[in-house]
């Protein structure tokens, strides 16, 4: 029961973050598209350790995270202790925006 509960919450908050966001474009080409976070969200949402394509794509993305965190839809799973976590795994620093 709760496991399935967990699967809707993780696929509440896909569907969520699918339907919120915008692709906007950066000076340093990259697409920011939360959506490519998608390797990350189980360790987001638990305390699991972040897979390598967690990892590549969260650098990847790096030029983004500002962006995510002004989002309203979006501050609440950039800025949680789990993605603390994950960014320090990832060996990513937080940017300062």
């Amino acid at each position: 029961m709760v496991k399935v509960m967990w699967v809707s919450v993780l696929a509440l908050v896909a569907a969520l973050l699918l339907v919120t966001v915008e692709k906007i474009p950066v000076a340093e080409g990259v697409t920011c598209s939360v959506t490519e976070l998608s390797p990350c969200l189980t360790a987001f949402m638990s305390s699991s350790q972040p897979s390598a394509s967690c990892c590549a794509k969260l650098r990847e993305q790096k030029p983004c995270l500002c962006g995510y965190m002004r989002n309203p839809s979006l501050r609440q799973y950039v800025t949680s202790p789990n993605a603390k976590k994950v960014s320090d795994s990832c060996k990513v620093a937080s940017p300062n925006c």
